[in-house]
């Protein structure tokens, strides 16, 4: 007999075998006797076994682990229940391939299906590099934790907000409008990200005026200084040395002088962004109030425009 039809299903599902004299050449290559029959299935077995207790073992750990890296981050553990899938399938996927390895009769075999299997994965892969890409990157901010949720940050050029959530994929950000900006990890992982509540969450404003040359320089300063520290969010950041030194809470420097303005930069702190923001909107409606009072400047440029007669005729 040189050939069989097999059927599946219906007539336009049909196999041709066209040597079945060679099929029957390899099913025979793999005739063991009831000793050699025993001893591998003893040893898959136990390869399995050892398998499945390193997997246990691993999975302790790790569950260990990401839950307390969602404790800090305040996120969902049942996120990264992912690896817990990912390293079973790996643990296995090792164990079956030493045991295809070991078994000589499996080892022909073994080597072409894992470089088929190989192949395949290769092709998935490189379909799905964002996707992993993606998932990577998430798995570094659970690691490194350059930020948490509810962390004021600033990513790059983008809006400052507050990190609203943390996915495998994507991470959230709240802005101050209430929008939300959906940054995919791999992205927010390559980014200069400035992150308010890293260390410390106090903030000094840097808030700029201008005042004309003719206006009074240190009264400019004094209200600016009074101003500041009558503001609810203010808050007194010197140490005790610099306090029995005399030095101001509020420090008002003559940073230069421009074209129309003497400029001055104040150093206010307060304890967070959100309450930063507050004061210095608020402090400058203040001061703009005091200088108009109190006869400070604020100038604004002058531009003179000259216009040469028509010639006649």
């Amino acid at each position: 007999m040189k050939g069989v039809i097999l059927w599946a299903g219906n007539d336009r599902h049909i196999i041709l075998l066209s040597n079945f004299e060679a099929m029957k050449d390899i099913l025979k290559a793999f005739e063991l006797t009831s000793s050699q029959a025993l001893n591998y299935t003893f040893f898959a077995l136990a390869v399995l076994i050892c398998a499945f207790i390193l997997l246990k073992i691993l999975r302790a750990f790790l569950n260990r682990y990401i839950r307390k890296s969602s404790d800090d981050l305040k996120v969902d553990p049942t996120q990264y229940k992912f690896l817990n899938n990912a390293l079973g399938f790996i643990i296995y996927l090792g164990a079956i391939a030493f045991i295809f390895m070991v078994i000589p009769k499996l080892k022909t075999v073994g080597v072409t299906l894992f470089a088929s299997a190989g192949i395949f994965a290769a092709i998935i892969g490189f379909a799905s590099q964002a996707a992993f890409s993606n998932i990577i990157s998430g798995i570094f901010i659970v690691i490194f934790k350059p930020f948490r949720v509810g962390d004021i940050v600033q990513v790059s050029n983008h809006s400052t907000g507050t990190v609203e959530d943390i996915t495998l994929r994507h991470t959230v950000i709240r802005d101050f409008e209430n929008k939300r900006l959906v940054i995919p990890n791999s992205v927010i992982s390559a980014e200069s990200i400035h992150n308010y509540n890293l260390i410390d969450e106090k903030v000094r404003n840097h808030i700029f005026y201008g005042i004309s040359y003719d206006s009074d320089v240190d009264l400019a300063i004094k209200i600016i200084q009074e101003e500041a520290m009558a503001h609810k969010n203010f808050i007194d950041n010197r140490s005790q040395e610099e306090k029995d030194n005399g030095d101001p809470a509020v420090i008002v420097r003559l940073i230069n002088f421009g074209d129309s303005s003497v400029n001055l930069r104040a150093q206010v702190w307060s304890k967070d962004p959100i309450l930063a923001f507050e004061l210095k909107t608020d402090i400058n409606r203040t001061i703009k109030k005091r200088f108009d009072l109190e006869g400070i400047e604020i100038p604004f440029p002058h531009r003179t425009l000259v216009y040469k007669g028509q010639k006649e005729g």
